[in-house]
């Protein structure tokens, strides 16, 4: 009997859960109504649906209801709070800060703003001797911060290696001093707990497909009670969304987006613990089945922080690549899904001080709800026999 293929590429994207589907079919061909058009029935049926959506999400990130807009995704996301803030007329200046392992959707809009005169500052983080590897330094950051300062944006997990970066901590230097923070949680929401609130974040950016949700709709947090934030819209032209976002609601997707982090929240006490039983599971076998394995990014085994879900190690001797082309019944990446149209060295593997050969034996590993223990044995063995093989070949 041919077994199945093993997706484990859930930092790219996930499995829409059956449930979210449910959820969401209803809004395609019964409550098919526009939610900008209440002068009937339909319409008013597909607008409380949105409204029920967004007291949902805000509810689950500790948020007020008119703090959540909605987006096509993280990306836009990013871009809004990104370009929508330091384009402002009343921004406060011409200075942003952000870090160099941010994924392409902050490093782009940041390269876009350089381009235009603004000058941003890219903090280094820990390398991979140190104790925290990946996480910014934050005398340095306070050091960068001026009083020209429009935004700090960072990362709050990182998509490659997994590293939670310390928000809660960089909100209380950014807020004492009125800086707005913008976190890119995209990797985080629906994953760990994640509270606004205890963040300190102005502006966050979350994505329905990163948590078992659909493709092509996801949300930006803005703190409405900072009162001097003022965000300049990416898209004008029918003024939805308090005209931050025009364009017609994807209700579907919206309320896919809010059942999505309904389940997980609610799943989060056990999920997170089955995750990285699973992850500790997939280290131990790759560890005893291949020689000179390495992890890249925190250990968790000495009470570092990361993603229950996420693992990223270096196969010495061997080329990531290659090892992924001889085992095609695994999903699997090696880096992040946003670069692949460019590939390249993983800017977050050589901003921890990886060299060439390190980056080019990495790979990484993103376990998600639907992976069981058996999946995970049945990595380890084909990804022992496709090392052997390749290594018999050197």
């Amino acid at each position: 009997m041919r077994l199945s293929p093993i997706y484990l590429d859930n930092h790219a994207t996930t499995r829409v859960d059956p449930r979210v589907v449910a959820a969401m079919l209803p809004y395609f061909d019964v409550c098919y109504g526009n939610a900008g058009s209440i002068t009937h029935a339909w319409g008013n049926e597909a607008r409380n649906a949105v409204e029920v959506a967004r007291t949902s999400i805000a509810a689950d990130i500790g948020a007020e209801d008119r703090d959540i807009i909605f987006t096509s995704g993280a990306t836009e996301s990013n871009n809004l709070a990104i370009l929508g803030t330091v384009d402002n007329p009343r921004a406060r200046g011409k200075h942003v800060i952000s870090v160099t392992t941010e994924h392409r959707a902050v490093l782009d809009p940041l390269q876009k703003l350089a381009r235009a005169g603004v000058e941003v500052t890219r903090l280094t983080v820990a390398p991979h001797s140190a104790t925290n590897p990946g996480c910014l330094d934050l005398q340095e950051l306070e050091q960068a911060l001026r009083p020209d300062t429009a935004l700090v944006t960072v990362m709050l997990a990182n998509n490659e290696i997994g590293n939670l970066q310390p928000l809660a901590l960089i909100g209380s230097l950014c807020r004492d001093r009125q800086i707005p923070l913008h976190t890119d949680a995209t990797q985080a929401v629906g994953k760990i707990p994640v509270d606004v609130r205890t963040l300190k974040v102005d502006l966050m950016s979350f994505s329905a497909h990163k948590l078992h949700g659909p493709k092509g709709v996801g949300g930006l947090y803005i703190r409405r009670q900072n009162r001097s934030l003022r965000l300049t819209p990416m898209l004008v032209g029918g003024g939805q969304e308090w005209g931050l976002r025009s364009g017609t609601l994807n209700v579907p997707g919206i309320v896919g987006l809010a059942e999505a982090l309904r389940l997980c929240m609610n799943e989060l006490p056990s999920e997170m613990p089955r995750l990285a039983e699973l992850r500790a599971r997939l280290f131990q076998g790759l560890e005893a089945a291949i020689p000179d394995v390495r992890l890249n990014g925190p250990d968790w085994r000495v009470g570092h922080s990361r993603l229950p879900g996420n693992l990223n190690v270096a196969f010495g001797g061997l080329d990531g690549e290659t090892l992924m082309l001889h085992t095609p019944e695994l999903a699997l990446a090696s880096g992040s899904a946003c670069s692949a149209a460019h590939p390249e060295p993983s800017h977050v593997l050589r901003a921890l001080g990886s060299d060439d050969d390190r980056i080019r034996s990495s790979l990484r590993f993103g376990l998600g709800r639907f992976n069981t223990a058996d999946e995970i044995d049945r990595a380890v063995q084909l990804l022992g026999d496709a090392a052997a093989r390749l290594r018999e070949g050197l």
